[in-house]
């Protein structure tokens, strides 16, 4: 019995062992040296790699990837997306094989612009809806809106506020941003995990889809190909509008960090603009690598509409392609307004 004890603790001892904090580590006897300051590095500068060999390695290659991509040591970043981004280095020396990682961080080489708006029009809009999203097709306005048993799908007359077709969210679904595309409605829901496809005439559910990677459902918006998709971090994730795959995703920045809490979005002229939660001001965003370009200040709107109890933040935004103007509102609003933006 005692040998049996004694040989059941060696056992459990080299379990342990290999169990460990560094059990299948990739130890590598090498570094990868960046001009990046503290991790950080501008879109328009060069990326410039070294490879510290800590044991004098004889090296046979080495080869680099940003993001599986190929890259040399000394690389132009212009055309790479913006935001967190691993360094592998593949090492191969005396026979032997060694993979090293770092990351940066590319930045925005500008600061975004500012701008302000002016108001051309107000029209009604409805006390009740918490506005999650807003979209025109053929000068009809569709507004989602949000909170447990009170979220909707609605086709709106923007002149006089009067709703033409709504239909309600099941109870468990906390409504959020919309989009439409060849004839169909998107529509998000929050921490449910799921969206839903409607025809856009009758609102007939026609499918419904579950998230990727992204975890939650926040903003949608389009550019008549791709849907984009915010989940209340810096990312924006494009999905295939036939298979609602995530596909890929950007990273929105700044020239100083990360942009997160993207809500509320809308295609505008080859760019998104996007409500940030909690925030009085719309982001306008480069879709192709997460820049933020420009900045819209609306803090002073909210104090143009009827203040209650229920009243909410700024949220909702929409092009309307026949007038070339832009409508916002907020979450239990009564009012909806038509702008035209102007730079500081």
């Amino acid at each position: 019995m005692n040998t049996f004890k004694h040989l059941l603790i060696i056992s459990l001892s080299i379990l342990i062992i290999a169990c460990g904090p560094n059990s299948g580590q990739n130890k590598t006897d090498f570094t990868i040296n960046t001009n990046a300051v503290k991790g950080d590095i501008a879109i328009n500068e060069t990326l410039k790699l070294s490879l510290e060999n800590k044991k004098s390695h004889p090296i046979d290659s080495i080869s680099y990837t940003l993001n599986g991509k190929k890259i040399n040591e000394l690389t132009d970043l212009k055309d790479f997306k913006l935001g967190k981004h691993a360094i592998e280095a593949i090492v191969y020396f005396s026979g032997e094989k060694q993979t090293t990682i770092t990351t940066i961080t590319i930045l925005n080489d500008e600061a975004p612009k500012v701008y302000t708006y002016k108001i051309l029009n107000e029209y009604p809009h409805d006390i009740t809806s918490y506005t999650q999203g807003l979209e025109f097709l053929n000068d009809t306005l569709y507004e989602g809106t949000g909170q447990l048993g009170e979220s909707k799908l609605r086709k709106i007359d923007y002149k006089t506020g009067t709703v033409l077709k709504s239909i309600n969210l099941a109870n468990e679904y906390f409504g959020e941003g919309i989009s439409i595309i060849n004839n169909k409605v998107y529509q998000l829901t929050w921490q449910g995990g799921t969206g839903f496809v409607y025809d856009v005439n009758t609102f007939e559910k026609l499918n419904s889809f579950k998230y990727g990677k992204s975890k939650e459902g926040w903003g949608l918006c389009n550019d008549k190909n791709i849907l984009y998709k915010s989940d209340g971090t810096e990312n924006i994730w494009l999905l295939n509008p036939d298979t609602l795959i995530e596909e890929d995703h950007i990273q929105v920045y700044t020239n100083k960090g990360k942009i997160v809490e993207i809500n509320e979005m809308e295609w505008v002229n080859g760019e998104i603009y996007a409500n940030r939660y909690q925030k009085d001001g719309v982001a306008i965003i480069n879709p192709k690598n997460g820049a933020v370009k420009g900045v819209i200040d609306f803090s002073p709107l909210k104090k143009l509409v009827k203040q209650h109890a229920g009243l909410d933040v700024l949220n909702g935004i929409a092009y309307n392609p026949l007038t070339k103007t832009i409508f916002v509102t907020g979450k239990r609003w009564d009012k909806l307004f038509e702008v035209e933006i102007i730079e500081k």
